[in-house]
C-alpha cells in the first residue's frame, strides 16, 4: 500500500501535546515545499508524586495540580530530506491550595504564560528499500528556549511553574521502518544539554503504529534519564530550586488521526506517566485540528 503524500505530511503532526508528550520529531519526512500545522488543546492532572524512594499521595501545598495548554506546532519541508519543526505552547498550571494556605504563605494557585519555543531541524540521511518495505535513518538537532519571563525559582510556589526557564540543545537519532501494508516502527535516542542548573538527560522513544490512506493510529513509550548530578526533592543538596532536580520518567501514550476533508483533519490522544522520579504522576488528553498544504 503506497500512502498519499498528504497523509505522510499529517502523520508528522501527531506529537503536539502538553509540553510535547511525545518527541517533537518523528520518523516521517515531508516533501519539498510541503508543510502542515496543528493547533491543539491538552489537559493533564495529578495528585500523586513520584518521590524518592516511593510514590506519595498529595501534592505539597497545592494538593493537586491541573495543567492545560494551547499549542501551535508545525513542520515544513525545505527539501525532500530536510525539514524544520517548531512548537510554541501557552500553558496554565493550577493548584488546589486552600485560601488559608495561600494567605499564610503568600502563594497563588495559578501560573500561566507562553512557555518555550522548540525549533528543530531534521535530515533524512538515507532510506533503504528492503523488498517492498523501507528503512530510513534520520538525524535531528534542536533548540528549546524560554519565550517569556515566567518564574521557576519561587521555592514551593514553583511546584506549579509552567517550565524550568532553561534553554536546551538536543541531538536525536531516529530509525523508521515502514511496511507496504502500512505498519511502522520508529525508534529514537538522543541527548539533551541544558543550562540554568537543569541536569542534562538521555532521551528515548519507541513508537509502533499503522497508517492507512484515511486513518492513522500509534502507541508509544517515551523515557528520560537525567544525569546523576541532579538532586532529589527534599533530599541531600535540595535548596528549593526545582529545576535542579533529577527528573526521570517512563511515559506511555497513543494518538489517532482522521481526515475531515481536503487538507483538514483531527487528531486526539492520551498519555500517562507510569514510572518516574521527582515529578507528578499525571494522566493527560489532547485534541487538535490539523491543516496541511
Amino acid at each position: 500500500m503506497k500512502l498519499p503524500t498528504k497523509l505522510f505530511t499529517m502523520l508528522c503532526l501527531l506529537t503536539s501535546s502538553f509540553i510535547l508528550a511525545q518527541s517533537p520529531v518523528t520518523g516521517f519526512m515531508k516533501k519539498n515545499n510541503k508543510g502542515a500545522a496543528v493547533i491543539s488543546y491538552s489537559w493533564e492532572k495529578y495528585d500523586k508524586v513520584f518521590f524518592v524512594p516511593q510514590e506519595v499521595d498529595g501534592i505539597p501545598v497545592f494538593n493537586e495540580v491541573t495543567n492545560t495548554s494551547i499549542s501551535v506546532y508545525g513542520e515544513y519541508g525545505i527539501t525532500d530530506d530536510l525539514n524544520v519543526v517548531f512548537n510554541v505552547p501557552y500553558i496554565k498550571s493550577e493548584g488546589d491550595a486552600s485560601e488559608a494556605t495561600l494567605d499564610n504563605l503568600g502563594f497563588e494557585n495559578t501560573r500561566k504564560g507562553i512557555q518555550d519555543l522548540s525549533l528543530y531541524v531534521k535530515y533524512n540521511f538515507h532510506t533503504f528499500n528492503i523488498g517492498e518495505n523501507q528503512l530510513s535513518f534520520i538525524g535531528s538537532v534542536g533548540l528549546e528556549t524560554p519565550l517569556s519571563d515566567y518564574k521557576a525559582d519561587e521555592g514551593l510556589q514553583s511546584i506549579i511553574a509552567i517550565g524550568n526557564h532553561a534553554s536546551s540543545f538536543n541531538a536525536i537519532g531516529l530509525a523508521n521502518f515502514k511496511t507496504k501494508s502500512g505498519f511502522f516502527t520508529t525508534g529514537q535516542i538522543g541527548y539533551s544539554f541544558k543550562d540554568s542548573g537543569v541536569p542534562d538527560a538521555l532521551l528515548s522513544q519507541l513508537k509502533v503504529g499503522y497508517a492507512a490512506s484515511k486513518f492513522y493510529v500509534d502507541a508509544y513509550v517515551a523515557n528520560q534519564l537525567s544525569d546523576k548530578d541532579g538532586v532529589d526533592i527534599l533530599g541531600n543538596g535540595f535548596t528549593g530550586y526545582f529545576p535542579a532536580t533529577r527528573v526521570n520518567y517512563t511515559r506511555v501514550g497513543a494518538s489517532v488521526y482522521a481526515p475531515l476533508f481536503e487538507g483538514i483533519g483531527v487528531t486526539a490522544g492520551a498519555n500517562s506517566y507510569v514510572a518516574g522520579r521527582n515529578l507528578g504522576k499525571s494522566t493527560g488528553f489532547y485534541g487538535g485540528l490539523v491543516y496541511s498544504f
